[in-house]
């Protein structure tokens, strides 16, 4: 068997896995039935490809599990071979299970968010105690995340092994969020509340991908539930809002002050039981055929690249330098940051066996222009460090990771280029950006747990 080929079947077996109703056994089966059938057309002379998609085809009359298969990639000859003269199924139903992991995740992590106040630490919104401050800025991620990987890992079934990994990374997670002295004036303090949830949310992600880490696909398909999943909570968060609004007015009109049980309780409870159901809708939603992916990427791709080279143009007439402040710099960084978001979340939703295309020049136009800005701004921030301002926790924490996104978008574009040029197969840029995943989540731990003690906790 080729490595395409090879991944082929990989491919297919993640996906037949993520179906509630099939076991590990009844996936393995399956997939010993669907090589026979590949290995036995390959002995009468088919290619390899040829002999995958002719085994889909007969096996999808026999299971709808492959004509599930074949309608989520819809843009592939599957569909054609599969799905010609079929009436489409409808959406599996969710799984009661499911329903109910994801219940006693959330109640959960509802619960977890008011367990300090029993150890005597009072509620973030407190405003007759704030010396707690800092312990709920550290520790906010721990809260929830921890229950999101926990159902993730239920739902993926995931190995002992990996569990151990998510208890040893959540651990040290606590550790860097609790064993450092700082001043409430430390610049460590901000830096840890900011990229501890990014290293925790890679954790979740080794949850995710649980049931198969190796497969570049399945962290491609990461990115694809992190999108989604944000979305999601934005959707919850409006309709909590407007729930909220409608509680207040109408205990109000009968003379009913809720204040206080809205900010100590539906709220932060709420809002933490609101990450684990988002994390349920993106999963129950994997039958349907057409995700929001590809729609927001095309949406938003060439926009944000008009606005990038618009700034450009107008930096180069206006003859100005590039003069960055503190809140500057984190608006640059934050640009830089959902740039490289869209440009995952297309390549996510791309189906890789596409010919490049327009859409596919307007993200190398996105990423040419990112990278011009990041380096701009990593020339700026050079510089300070090279004059009169020295070496701060928040300057080399912006050096390391606009380098760490200048090296990313430079090899993206060249990646693009060679797919547009059709030197290079469309994985491969798949492969770069879920292979550089981890370089991400090592400097978001290196600036949690090495830069308190390397500025002597300042």
């Amino acid at each position: 068997m080729t490595d395409e080929l090879d991944g082929q079947f990989a491919q297919w077996r993640g996906y037949v896995k993520q179906r509630r109703a099939v076991s590990e056994a009844d996936v393995d089966e399956l997939e010993d039935h669907l090589r026979g059938s590949v290995a036995q057309l390959m002995s009468v002379g088919l290619r390899a490809d040829e002999a995958f998609l002719v085994a889909v085809k007969r096996m999808g009359s026999l299971d709808d599990l492959s004509r599930e298969f074949a309608r989520e990639h819809s843009e592939r000859l599957w569909k054609q071979l599969v799905l010609s003269g079929e009436p489409q199924a409808p959406a599996a139903k969710g799984s009661r299970r499911d329903l109910y992991a994801m219940l006693i995740c959330a109640v959960g992590a509802a619960a977890s968010i008011k367990a300090p106040e029993l150890f005597g630490i009072p509620a973030l919104v407190d405003d007759h105690d704030t010396s707690h401050r800092q312990f709920w800025g550290l520790n906010a991620s721990l809260f929830v995340l921890p229950w999101l990987a926990a159902f993730l890992a239920w739902r993926r079934r995931a190995k002992p092994v990996v569990l151990v990994v998510l208890v040893a990374l959540f651990g040290l997670g606590v550790v860097a969020a609790n064993a450092y002295t700082l001043d409430d004036n430390s610049q460590s303090v901000v830096l840890t509340g900011l990229h501890l949830p990014i290293a925790l949310w890679l954790v979740v992600g080794i949850a995710y991908v649980a049931d198969n880490w190796r497969a570049s696909r399945r962290w491609m398909d990461f990115i694809r539930f992190t999108g989604e999943w944000v979305i999601y909570m934005a959707l919850i968060a409006l309709g909590g809002g407007v729930l909220t609004g409608f509680l207040l007015a109408t205990f109000n009109a009968i003379d009913v002050d809720p204040t206080t049980f809205v900010v100590f309780w539906l709220l932060p409870c709420g809002g933490m039981g609101a990450i684990v159901v988002a994390a349920w809708l993106v999963e129950a939603k994997q039958g349907v055929i057409e995700n929001i992916a590809p729609v927001l990427s095309r949406l938003f791709t060439p926009l944000f690249t008009a606005v990038l080279l618009a700034f450009l143009v107008a930096f180069a007439a206006s003859g100005n330098g590039l003069e960055i402040d503190r809140d500057m710099l984190l608006l640059f960084d934050a640009l830089l940051l959902v740039v490289l978001g869209l440009l995952l979340y297309s390549i996510s939703a791309r189906d890789p066996l596409a010919p490049p295309g327009l859409f596919d020049k307007l993200q190398l136009g996105l990423v040419v222009s990112a990278l011009v800005i990041d380096a701009l701004v990593l020339q700026e921030i050079a510089g300070r460090i090279a004059d009169e301002y020295g070496t701060t926790p928040n300057r080399l924490s912006a050096l390391g990771e606009n380098v760490i996104l200048l090296v990313n978008l430079a090899w993206s574009a060249w990646l693009l280029l060679g797919f547009l040029r059709r030197r290079r197969p469309f994985e491969s840029i798949e492969r770069w950006q879920t292979g550089y995943l981890p370089v991400y989540a090592v400097w978001a731990w290196v600036v949690v747990l090495v830069f308190p003690p390397l500025f002597n906790y300042r």
